[in-house]
């Protein structure tokens, strides 16, 4: 019985998904939902009793596979580099999957939602640069003359002033674009002249 009320479930979240990342979520009904999916409005207020639950809903899963991927490439055997690499791109094209009126709605109709969103990004990928930096260091691949905290602090502030809602709907640039800039700009004039070269490489090779 479990596995296939469980289905309906899991096509709500994916449509859900799909329709909010893309276009945001404040004009998108639940009745709309359950119409394109040929499900009954008793089914699908039987998952998701309101919208609000099932925005969190999605939003949460998606912060699990964005740590559970980010996680995977910082702990990976692969070159530190090359991992650097792999985390911006990915980073990047998540980042790219949020449209503005998707981070607009958060923002705007969800603000209890939208800080636990911006705090999870920030505390997650923090993390996980950290432990980039430092093995990046340790094998002698970062600038001696350059403090890994202000570099720390650099990336850290970069994102939280300039991807965010407010800002991207202020400028032409994408978050996608944002997250590759500040990647490119802060990284590699911190890490050394060979490390950048190994660093572009895997940018284009991955």
């Amino acid at each position: 019985m479990e596995d296939i009320e469980k289905e309906p479930k899991e096509r709500i979240i994916d449509l859900a998904e799909e329709r909010f990342l893309f276009s945001g979520f404040n004009k998108v009904t639940l009745d709309e939902l359950s119409g394109e999916l040929g499900i009954s409005k008793k089914t699908m207020y039987k998952f998701f009793p309101s919208k609000n639950i099932l925005v969190k809903t999605v939003v949460q899963m998606l912060m699990k596979s964005f740590e559970k991927q980010v996680t995977a490439i910082t702990i990976s055997e692969k070159p530190v580099i090359q991992k650097l690499a792999e985390l911006m791109l990915f980073v990047g094209k998540m980042t790219g999957r949020f449209s503005r009126a998707f981070q607009s709605d958060i923002q705007r109709f969800t603000p209890v939602l939208w800080k636990e969103v911006d705090k999870f990004r920030t505390e997650m990928i923090s993390s996980r640069v950290a432990l980039i930096i430092d093995e990046a260091r340790r094998q002698g691949k970062f600038r001696t003359d350059v403090h890994r905290d202000i570099v720390f602090l650099m990336f850290i502030n970069s994102i939280q002033t300039i991807v965010n809602p407010e800002v991207l709907s202020k400028n032409s640039f994408s978050p996608k674009e944002a997250m590759y800039t500040i990647f490119h700009v802060i990284f590699e004039g911190a890490l050394t002249d060979e490390a950048r070269k190994e660093f572009l490489k895997y940018e284009i090779s991955i």
